[in-house]
This record gives structure tokens, sequence and C-alpha cells, in this order.
């Protein structure tokens, strides 16, 4: 098994940034013929690498630092008045967590959902490979949490188990569902999920504040960024 001092790491070229107009990025890769267990992928999640499938990856960008990894210190986190309101416009929802795995009905909503949302992004058009690569290969504590209306599956997030905490790798929904803010309501589950199971933090990813999708981190408070090595409070 790989440990942090036997990791090989590769950069990509420079290329466009997906968040930024007019900046080129960088991307840092660990070998993907790496063993990469639990503990090991939560040590590299404590230094601010993210999965995507089989890859480990952090941005690693030539004067460009406006990729801050965050994460919610589960145990100080109180809904806000919007969250609440979340939460109780969801009541009639049910949600579950259950392992990773290909099957049609995932896919019909993986493909509605990129072709009614990111229908002008690099994941367009859908396809069953690309769910499988993206979200099904990879990390083998990896779960799907899935959000129902009685049987209609109207939402479905992507959550990897870690030594201390959750990663939230991704959520995607019924379009026409949009007004439900089904994603804020599957970061609020997994909170409760991280409470339940004893876990501290939320791990959401990166939150760039001149990025506009990336608001909805900050709105969850406390919370906290990989700043100089250092975790620390972020004020938005």
């Amino acid at each position: 098994m790989s440990s942090l001092k036997t990791l090989v790491f590769f950069a990509t070229p420079p290329h466009e940034c997906s968040y930024l107009d007019d900046r080129e990025a960088t991307t840092m890769f660990v070998d993907p013929r790496a063993q990469v267990d639990r503990r090991l992928y939560s040590q590299l999640t404590e230094l601010g690498f993210r999965r995507s499938g089989s890859h480990y990856y952090r941005p690693h960008c030539e004067g460009c630092q406006a990729c801050i990894p965050v994460r919610i210190p589960v145990a100080a986190f109180e809904p806000d008045r919007n969250q609440r309101r979340v939460l109780q416009k969801n009541r009639d929802l049910s949600g579950q967590f259950v392992p990773a795995q290909f099957n049609e009905s995932y896919y019909a909503l993986y493909a509605r959902y990129i072709s009614g949302r990111h229908a002008d992004g690099d994941m367009y058009p859908p396809s069953r490979e690309q769910f499988t690569s993206f979200l099904v290969e990879g990390a083998s504590d990896s779960e799907f949490l899935e959000m129902r209306l009685g049987q209609y599956l109207v939402g479905l997030s992507v959550v990897d188990r870690l030594t201390d905490g959750l990663s939230a790798i991704y959520t995607l929904f019924d379009p026409d569902m949009e007004h439900r803010s089904l994603g804020t309501l599957g970061v609020l589950w997994q909170i409760e999920e991280a409470r339940r199971c004893g876990y501290s933090y939320i791990y959401l990813g990166y939150y760039i504040r001149d990025c506009r999708k990336m608001n909805y981190k900050t709105r969850f408070q406390p919370i906290e960024a990989l700043i100089d090595g250092k975790w620390q409070r972020l004020t938005p």
C-alpha cells in the first residue's frame, strides 16, 4: 500500500481555467498506479486534494492561489434561516445512503441533469462511460445519497467516507426540481450523517471567492479553509 512518503506526483501542462476567465491552470495528480486506501485518501484530503473518478488531484497553478480547500466542522454548524427553509420544504423527501454503482435510473437522472444544466460545458453530451468513470470508479468507500419523492429519484449526491469525515464529491438532480435547492439539501443531510457517525468534517472541495458558482459554500457556517498549509476559519 502506498504512503505519503512513497507517492509520486505529476503535473499537467497549463490549460484553460474552468472557473476564472483569462487564466491558465495547472493540476497536480497522484500517480494513478498508487494504491490509495481510506487512510491515505484522508491524509491527501487534509492536504487539499480531491478525488475525481480514479484520480486524486489538487490545483498547482503558478502565481495563483484562488482555489481554496474548505470544510465544515460539523459539531459547530447551525443551519441558517434559508437552510432551515430548505429542510422544511423538503420534508416530503427521503434520503438513503447506498453503495456507489451504475444503474439505469441513476444514469437517466445524470443525463437529464447534464443536458439541462451543463449543455455548454465539457461534460456534455453525457454518456454511460462518463458517468461510470466520473462517479463510480475510484475510492472503495464511496456511496450515493439518494433523494427520493416517494419512489421517484429526484437527486443524487456522491459521497466518500474518510477517517475524519465525509467528502462531498458531486450532486446532481432533476432540473425540474431546481426550486427545492437539492444541492443544499444534500450537504445538510451529509452533515446529519456525519454527526450520526461521529465524524468531524464535511469536505466541500474548493472555494473561489471570485466565482459565483462557489458562493453557496460559504453559506455553511462556520467554515474552515486550508490557507498556507493550516486549516483556519474563513470569513465570507
